[in-house]
């Protein structure tokens, strides 16, 4: 047992002297490592058993520690050798940004403070650093509520909104009670809508059956005109409405739902009106925004996510709310052995989570670094290059430009005797073609895009939230993928040796 002379030795403390030393050779290796970055592939070629052998990740549990220089530099090189770059310059896949300098840093210094933003007595600075952070994202975006919480990214936002539209739109105890036996709840999305609400309807126990899928126009919008007749339909079988949920930037091509009209309708119907907009949202914040992007203010919550087009490092999500009650009402409990101040801002009680980390310190960095004009800024920027990369697309013989909306340009690769060729077996086999080129795109590490699938076409997806990209590696796009295409068309084309 430990006595007055007893002098503890943990395994994992460390002086001063030690941390400061190796916090600094683990800051110079990973400058220089990521200074690295863009004269190197997007990605390499690895199988998953490669980067288990690379990284030595089938022995077991280690009976003994080990030096920890040795450890964080081994470890710091052979992550480096073995991952996706979402901050070179070429990465165009999905809506993954790279992450700012000040958000590692301010991740850093999150970690080493270590507070607990579930409760302010917790957290009291924490608390205090999110609660404004949240108040200068919806400013940002003009929308008009600062209240919310950060949680972990776009599918948690969603589904904290969608839970207070569930609470709002109950004519029963439905925290109590369940929705089992009481009238029916029906969401409607369009057929864009990300696959958040598919799980949160899952989850809830809605059910996906629950979910009223809204055709499209041919501009790949929500139809305003379906979205009124389904919720006719279902008023008159006793179902009842709860939330409508349009788009602002869709995963797949960028398009932004008519938001003016839906917002219109909601007002009228009494229902819930939340905005996806993960990923568009920020967009907003240009002087040069659509009224349908604006219309955005008029929600009853939105969802967006810092660590798209806020470049914060995962994780870092949004959840905003038009009624300050609405999500206390959604998610507080006060069980006995809580006794915090009702006065205190307690994040515990406007979401699923009692432990939060201190996710607010990286982005509330960064936008004081770089002001709400450097974001305008970055964001405007990652939209002109966007459309310059369409540009050289439309304009290359073998390549057909599909959609381009915000940052995100979509296209394949079509060989010249096939442009013009629209029966069957020719789109099934550009459709082939084109999954080919991706393979082998996102295998070559040249440049990195991803897929969307556009009236039953499959084609290349480019998607630009990246404050490194240029001129250069927008124009780079056109040459890279013509130049794959025809290698694969030729090698699809030629007949098996006999």
């Amino acid at each position: 047992m430990p006595n007055d002379t007893y002098a503890r030795h943990a395994p994992l403390a460390m002086d001063a002297a030690t941390f400061s030393a190796l916090g600094h050779r683990l800051v110079d290796d990973l400058a220089a490592l990521l200074a690295g970055v863009p004269h190197g592939p997007v990605t390499r070629d690895r199988s998953p058993a490669d980067v288990r052998r690379a990284l030595d990740l089938s022995g077991p549990l280690p009976e003994d520690g080990t030096d920890p220089s040795a450890l964080l530099h081994d470890t710091a090189q052979g992550l480096f050798g073995q991952s996706l770059f979402n901050a070179h310059p070429r990465f165009f896949g999905y809506i993954t940004a790279p992450p700012s300098p000040i958000g590692v840093l301010g991740d850093f210094l999150a970690s080493a403070l270590n507070a607990n933003v579930g409760s302010w007595v917790l957290g009291p600075a924490a608390t205090e650093l999110e609660a404004q952070t949240v108040r200068w994202i919806a400013q940002l975006i003009g929308y008009p509520s600062g209240d919310g919480l950060l949680v972990s990214g776009g599918n948690m936002a969603n589904f904290v909104c969608l839970i207070a539209a569930r609470a709002a739109a109950a004519t029963w105890d439905i925290r109590a009670e369940g929705i089992a036996g009481a009238q029916p709840l029906v969401a409607y999305a369009s057929k864009e809508t990300h696959t958040w609400i598919q799980k949160s309807a899952d989850i809830c126990g809605f059910g996906t059956n629950a979910i009223r899928w809204i055709d499209t126009t041919a501009d790949l919008r929500m139809d305003v005109a379906a979205l009124r007749r389904a919720i006719d339909e279902d008023i008159a079988a006793g179902r009842r409405p709860f939330i409508v949920v349009g788009t602002a930037g869709s995963v797949s091509t960028g398009v932004v739902d008519p938001l003016r009209e839906i917002a219109a309708i909601c007002r009228e119907r009494q229902i819930w009106f939340h905005v996806d907009g993960a990923y568009g949202a920020f967009a907003a914040a240009l002087p040069d925004a659509s009224a349908d992007l604006r219309a955005l203010a008029d929600a009853d919550s939105v969802a967006v996510d810092p660590h798209k087009w806020l470049y914060a490092p995962l994780e870092a999500g949004c959840a905003l709310v038009r009624d300050p009650e609405a999500l206390r009402r959604a998610f507080s409990y006060h069980p006995p052995y809580y006794h915090f101040d009702e006065q205190a801002l307690n994040f515990v009680d406007r979401g699923p989570q009692n432990s939060r980390g201190f996710r607010a310190l990286k982005v509330w960095l960064a936008l004081r670094h770089a002001g709400a004009a450097g974001y305008r800024q970055m964001i405007a920027d990652d939209i002109a290059l966007a459309q310059t990369m369409a540009r050289h697309i439309e304009r290359h013989p073998e390549l057909e430009l599909l959609t381009q909306a915000l940052s995100i340009t979509t296209f394949r690769y079509v060989p010249a005797d096939l442009r013009g060729v629209g029966d069957a077996s020719s789109g099934d086999y550009l459709n082939r073609l084109n999954t080919a080129i991706l393979d082998a795109l996102q295998r070559g590490g040249e440049l990195f895009v991803s897929n969307a699938v556009i009236a039953g076409r499959y084609a290349l997806r480019a998607c630009i939230v990246n404050f490194h990209t240029t001129v250069a590696d927008v124009e780079a796009v056109a040459g890279i993928v013509a130049a794959k295409g025809r290698q694969i068309d030729g090698q699809l084309r030629t007949p098996p040796a006999a």
